[in-house]
């Protein structure tokens, strides 16, 4: 039974896709019309009680949240591959940046462009300041958070990176913007990036 995905090209599900290109497992397109609301519909809904995406369903089992989507997806169909093995040290560098990038730059970006006032030492993402350098430090002389292996903390950091640089809502720099076209270079990349561009010509929201 393939992988389905609930999907619409104008969420972070179209990000899953490259997570799913990456990992080489069969998976289907489900797409929900977010624009007419479709994902607060009783379908989705009964899977995902949030009613976003993306929602990934692989045999019975349902996994939401586009990072916890893309480290399962690496842990079971490209173990070694794109995930360190649990016993590799490797692994703490791993997880440490995959999460970083929905708990730490995501709100430090919403808190800079929604004028949040919050103590920098009560909130969990820090300032917008330091998230930027640690981002910088993750990178920093090297080609990907692992160093010379592409791994799926690359999707998922480099995904947020790439996003928020196209948005304006992370000024690019010099070691942004090499490792965002290293990513770009990337066959799968390539690939989900076509398939998002269809899907939004097949629906016309280009």
């Amino acid at each position: 039974m393939s992988i389905r995905l609930y999907y619409h090209p104008y969420s972070r599900a179209s990000g899953t896709v490259w997570a799913l290109e990456e990992a080489g497992a069969p998976y289907e397109l489900t797409v929900v019309d977010i624009m007419k609301g479709e994902q607060k519909g009783p379908e989705l809904m009964a899977k995902n009680p949030m009613g976003k995406l993306p929602t990934l369903v692989d045999g019975d089992l349902v996994v939401t949240e586009a990072a916890a989507i893309a480290l399962y997806l690496a842990d079971r169909y490209a173990a070694g591959r794109l995930a360190p093995a649990l016993n590799d040290p490797k692994r703490g560098t791993y997880l440490r940046w995959s999460l970083f990038a929905p708990s730490v730059i995501e709100p430090a970006v919403m808190a800079k462009h929604s004028g949040w006032t919050v103590k920098e030492g009560a909130a969990g993402w820090g300032s917008f300041a330091s998230m930027v350098a640690a981002t910088e430090s993750a990178i920093a002389n090297k080609s990907f958070v692992l160093g010379d292996d592409f791994s799926m903390a690359d999707v998922v950091l480099g995904g947020t990176l790439r996003y928020m640089m196209d948005f304006k809502q992370i000024e690019p720099t010099p070691s942004f913007s090499a490792y965002v076209e290293r990513l770009n270079a990337r066959p799968a990349y390539q690939r989900a990036d076509a398939k998002n561009k269809a899907m939004r010509k097949q629906l016309g929201l280009q």
